[in-house]
């Protein structure tokens, strides 16, 4: 007897996506993690630190714009902090929130990584196409304004 799943009217045209996503994601995160370790930081934190930069924000706030849960940010700031690139100020507005301030010193490692996350894109482009990673990016953007809403 086989060990199959018996076909349902319910069963899924293309298999799991999220399983396809997760190892997208990790196949990036190590391209762009090897492309940032001489700025000594890694994707993730290079996102955080770009973010807080372009604007102050409050951590529930940047939580959000970057797709993170605020556990999982607050975890990860405390590495920024520990290194010395931001700093976590209570918010004048709801001193319950804090804002995240990026130092001098969080500065200068975005401007000395952004060089590198730049080849590390262009390598992407190269190696995807351009018209590839468009299309890429506005079937990203697309799905998830759907599951945000």
């Amino acid at each position: 007897m086989p060990d199959s799943v018996p076909e349902s009217r319910d069963a899924p045209a293309f298999g799991c996506s999220c399983h396809r996503l997760r190892k997208l994601s990790r196949m990036m995160t190590q391209r762009y993690d090897q492309a940032l370790a001489p700025a000594g930081l890694n994707v993730n934190q290079y996102a955080i630190l770009r973010r807080a930069q372009i604007q102050p924000r409050t951590v529930g706030v940047l939580a959000t714009t970057l797709g993170m849960e605020r556990s999982t940010l607050s975890r990860d700031l405390k590495h920024l902090v520990a290194a010395g690139w931001v700093r976590l100020l209570r918010d004048p507005d709801d001193a319950r929130q804090r804002r995240i301030d990026v130092l001098p010193a969080g500065a200068a490692v975005v401007a000395r990584a952004e060089p590198l996350w730049r080849a590390a894109q262009v390598q992407v482009e190269a190696l995807m196409g351009v018209d590839e990673v468009g299309g890429l990016h506005a079937v990203l953007d697309r799905v998830t304004r759907k599951l945000a809403a």
